[in-house]
């Protein structure tokens, strides 16, 4: 039944229908014909993550918390909490209050997971930089969130961060530690290097950690008592891949939450050992990994600072991980490795396949070589924290190499008409839509775009183009954006690189829609062929006659080594779709208006 603004009336003899197939799960609702789903599932959790962090510690204190290989550093949940407390205490003598934004810009290293349990535990807000960033969009994202504490390593490869960072705060070359007064970022007084280099203006991470040594364990309490779980603990930057990136306001309820119910999903226990190759400054690594782990007493294992394939598969064998989570390109690279065949990989069991859509036959292979027999697909984006649909560990595995599974629990989940905002039938395609406890509070400093994302009624629109099975789980088939129109036809890029991914040739297939004055779109193909392989533009679409509609076989094919990528392993269409335009000498037709 359908309501006013196209809401679900929800009435128990219309709309329950239980998915045989998820018996071990959780009660899934679906509105009968139409497309709207609601899991139910065991009560949210009512706890800051401070209050959780203490309990886990307090009953898993001998079990591994973290492990940073590089380093062979160890610590246990006692050890770690004790050093995530010793941390707060050193915020609190930096002047560090409830509600302040501490930034932190690094990559993958245990200074990251403690900075953000130890700024949980006394109520700053933790701001995710991402490494990529340079001085404009540092300036931007410092500026944005208004941060007063900066946390930073020194360089990575090629990336001076120093350097960079001077750039843009010149008088840090001449500051007293935790006394900085700039121009550019007024608000900014402390910065914190992740590392023993000597800087002007900065503490290193040893001299941080010394700070706290006269706050009492009763102004540490004191300071955890007054955080409440609908607290913002968390500025997430969206990628920015159109226009300035936007800072999702995240709370204690929204990340633990998703964190809890990922993992329960994955069947986590506290004898998982999570291999964590996928950034910290992504919701992917700071929720679906960490908070996954910590909420089940489960091991964080960091194989590297950054994504190496080597590195990861050498991490999961030495430390017998049960679990490796990763974006499809990584999974993919991982299994191409030349050394792949000579590792043991027995130990693995579940992890996460997310970040973008995830190719059936990278799904398939991992299920297969990988020994992850029960590996999820999560789908989600930043601003609902990031979860909002997941494939069961124990779900077959055609849900699981075919969907993005139901919602998970507490989550509501319809697909709509773009235009009308009307449910649309089960089947068809339309806006993914969700409404829950992840939706996040707001874009930072940003109410004109809030409401733009999330509507009157709590729901946020990804702008994801899905739609929904009869058993209630959901199919992602392309963005809004990416959707091309040719000569009248909708054609979803991600039905085409599915079909592609069929070639025995073809590593992986990226689809993009080019302007084109007859039809307004043409089909383009960016193809990466599997080591020691060769093909010819020919060959790909005389792969393609006879097996789909002719007009969704590519007109334009391009062999490439590589994509355009964001850090996080998303493929950057908007880059693709320019640089093709360049090289096909379409500028003309790129610039023909349309309505």
């Amino acid at each position: 039944m359908r309501g006013r603004n196209g809401k679900m009336k929800r009435t128990r003899s219309e709309t329950v229908v239980q998915n045989d197939d998820m018996k071990k799960g959780l009660p899934l609702e679906v509105g009968r014909g139409m497309s709207y789903a609601y899991m139910g599932g065991e009560p949210l959790i009512g706890e800051t993550i401070g209050q959780m962090f203490e309990r886990i510690a307090q009953t898993y204190p001998d079990n591994e918390a973290l492990v940073y290989v590089p380093r062979d550093e160890r610590h246990t949940y006692r050890e770690f909490y004790d050093l995530c407390s010793k941390a707060a205490k050193s915020f609190i003598a930096l002047g560090v209050r409830k509600g302040d934004r501490v930034a932190v810009w690094a990559t993958n290293h245990p200074e990251w997971v403690i900075a953000q349990f130890s700024t949980a535990l006394i109520g700053a807000i933790l701001v995710t930089v991402n490494p990529a960033y340079r001085t404009h969009e540092l300036q931007y994202g410092l500026s944005n969130a208004e941060v007063q504490t900066l946390m930073f390593i020194p360089s990575f490869r090629s990336s001076n961060y120093m350097d960079m960072f001077c750039q843009v705060v010149p008088e840090a070359r001449e500051a007293e530690p935790g006394k900085l007064e700039s121009r550019s970022l007024p608000q900014l007084r402390n910065l914190v290097l992740i590392g023993e280099e000597k800087h002007s203006g900065m503490f290193t991470w040893s001299e941080f950690l010394e700070l706290g040594a006269g706050i009492p364990d009763e102004k540490l309490a004191e300071r955890a008592a007054a955080c409440d779980f609908d607290d913002v603990i968390n500025v997430q930057y969206t990628s920015g891949t159109t226009g300035l990136p936007k800072g999702a306001s995240l709370t204690h309820h929204n990340i633990l939450n998703n964190g809890y119910f990922v993992g329960q999903t994955m069947h986590f226990s506290g004898k998982d050992r999570l291999c964590i190759p996928v950034p910290f400054y992504h919701c992917f690594g700071m929720v679906l990994s960490n908070l996954a782990c910590v909420t089940h007493g489960a091991a964080m294992v960091i194989p590297a600072e950054y994504f190496d394939p080597l590195a990861v598969l050498q991490t999961v064998e030495k430390e017998k991980c049960t679990a490796l989570h990763g974006v499809p390109t990584m999974f993919i690279a991982e299994l191409s490795h030349p050394e792949f065949k000579k590792f043991d990989l027995s130990t693995l069991r579940t992890g996460i396949m997310a970040g973008a859509p995830c190719p059936v036959e990278v799904m398939r292979q991992v299920n297969e070589e990988m020994n992850m027999t029960e590996i999820t697909i999560a789908y989600g984006q930043t601003e609902t924290s990031p979860v909002i649909t997941q494939t069961p560990y124990h779900d077959t595995l055609e849900r699981r190499t075919s969907t993005v599974g139901p919602p998970i629990p507490h989550t509501e989940v319809k697909i709509v008409n773009p235009e009308t905002g009307q449910i649309v039938p089960i089947g068809e395609q339309g806006e993914l839509c969700c409404r829950g406890y992840q939706v996040m509070r707001g874009y930072y400093n940003n109410e004109r775009a809030t409401k733009e994302a999330i509507d009157e009624h709590g729901w946020i629109h990804t702008g994801d183009i899905a739609l929904m099975r009869p058993d209630g789980t959901f199919k992602i088939t392309g963005r809004i954006k990416d959707m091309i129109i040719r000569g009248g036809e909708n054609i979803y890029p991600r039905e085409i690189e599915e079909f592609l991914y069929t070639h025995p040739k073809i590593r992986d297939a990226q689809v993009i829609g080019l302007p084109d004055k007859k039809y307004g779109e043409e089909i383009c193909v960016w193809i990466q062929l599997k080591e020691g392989e060769e093909a010819s533009e020919e060959e790909i679409k005389d792969f393609c006659k006879g097996k789909i509609a002719h007009y969704k076989i590519p007109r334009y094919v391009k062999f490439v080594t590589e994509f355009p990528m964001t850090v996080t392993g998303k493929i950057q269409k908007y880059k693709m779709r320019e640089i093709s335009i360049r090289e096909l000498g379409l500028e003309a037709e790129a610039g023909i208006e349309t309505a």
